[in-house]
C-alpha cells in the first residue's frame, strides 16, 4: 500500500510531477495491501492462458490447409480433449500456485520486490526480465533434465509427456509436484535480481506465452521468435515430446545454449540432418 493520500501529497515527497504512468499505478495500487499485488500472478495466469492459446485453437480447430502445413505432428485434438486439459490446469493452479502464493508473500517481501510509486524505465524492465529467462532457462535445464531419470519420469513427468504431439494448452499440464519443482527456476531471477511487482508480472505473463508458444504444436515462419538468437522454439521442443520417456535431448525451456554445451541435442540434430538430406533428394 502506497503511503500516500493523495497524488498531491505523492509529488510533494518524491519532488516531482508524477508521470501517466504513476499516476495509472497511484490509482490502481494506492489502497491495495502489498500482498494482494503479489496475488495478482494467479489471475494473470488464469488470464493469459484462457486468451494467449485462442488463435492456435483455432487454427487447430478449423483444420485449413493453408495451416496444416506447419503441424509438426498429425495428431489433431477434438474440443472435448482441449476442455479437460483446460480445466484439469486451472484446477491443479488454482489448488498447488494458490495454496503456495498464500504463504510464499514474505518471501517475495524478503528479497526485495517493490511495489512503490517509482517505476522502473522500459531499459531496466527489459534488462531484467532478460536475466531472468537466462537464470531460469539454465536451472531449469537440469531440473527437467532430472525429471526423466527413471523414478522422477514414471512418478511425476510422465504427466507432461500424455501429450506426446503438444498442444498450446498443454503447455502447464503438469504433476502438482512438477508445477512446484519449475516453479523455482522462474522465481530464481526475481530473487536474484528484485524489480518492481510490475516487472515480476510482466516476466510471468511473457514466460507463460513463451510457453505456450513452443507447446503449440505448429512453427509459424513469420513468429517474431524465430528473431531471438538461440531460441528454440516449437519444432526444438516437439522432438522433445515426440521421443518421450527416452527422450535425452532438448531438455532446455526457451533457449539452446545449454543442450549444445552440454551435449544433450545431437539426437535431435541428427534427425534434423537426415531429414534434410532426405528433402535433398526429392
Amino acid at each position: 500500500m502506497l503511503p500516500y493520500a493523495n497524488l498531491q501529497e505523492a509529488e510533494t515527497a518524491l519532488g516531482r510531477e508524477l508521470s501517466g504512468a504513476e499516476k495509472l499505478w497511484f490509482k490502481y495500487s494506492a489502497k491495495q495491501p502489498d500482498f494482494l499485488l503479489y496475488y495478482h500472478n494467479l489471475p494473470l495466469f488464469f488470464l493469459f492462458y484462457t486468451l494467449a492459446p485462442l488463435p492456435y485453437i483455432l487454427v487447430h480447430l478449423l483444420c485449413s490447409k493453408k495451416t496444416q502445413i506447419y503441424k509438426l505432428q498429425p495428431k489433431n485434438y477434438t474440443f472435448s480433449d482441449m476442455l479437460t486439459c483446460y480445466t484439469r490446469v486451472i484446477r491443479t493452479y488454482l489448488l498447488t500456485v494458490g495454496f503456495l502464493q498464500v504463504f510464499s508473500y514474505p518471501v517475495v517481501k524478503w528479497v526485495g520486490i517493490r511495489t512503490n510509486l517509482e517505476l522502473p524505465s522500459g531499459w531496466e524492465m527489459s534488462c531484467q526480465i532478460l536475466v531472468y529467462f537466462l537464470i531460469e532457462d539454465y536451472s531449469n535445464y537440469w531440473i527437467h533434465r532430472l525429471l526423466h531419470c527413471e523414478w522422477a519420469y514414471d512418478k511425476i513427468h510422465r504427466m507432461h509427456h500424455e501429450f506426446s504431439s503438444p498442444m498450446a494448452l498443454a503447455a502447464p499440464y503438469a504433476h502438482w509436484a512438477e508445477i512446484l519443482l519449475l516453479g523455482l527456476p522462474s522465481f530464481l531471477g526475481p530473487a536474484i535480481v528484485p524489480g518492481h511487482i510490475l516487472t515480476f508480472w510482466l516476466w510471468f505473463v511473457l514466460r507463460q506465452i513463451e510457453s505456450i508458444e513452443t507447446h503449440s504444436g505448429y512453427e509459424f515462419p513469420w513468429s517474431p521468435a524465430k528473431f531471438i538468437p538461440f531460441y528454440g522454439g516449437a519444432e526444438y521442443h516437439d522432438y522433445h515430446h515426440y521421443v518421450g520417456a527416452q527422450c535425452g535431448n532438448n531438455f532446455a525451456s526457451v533457449f539452446t545454449y545449454c543442450d549444445y554445451i552440454y551435449g544433450t541435442d545431437k539426437g535431435y540434430r541428427y534427425q534434423k540432418a537426415i531429414f534434410k538430406k532426405a528433402k535433398e533428394k526429392l
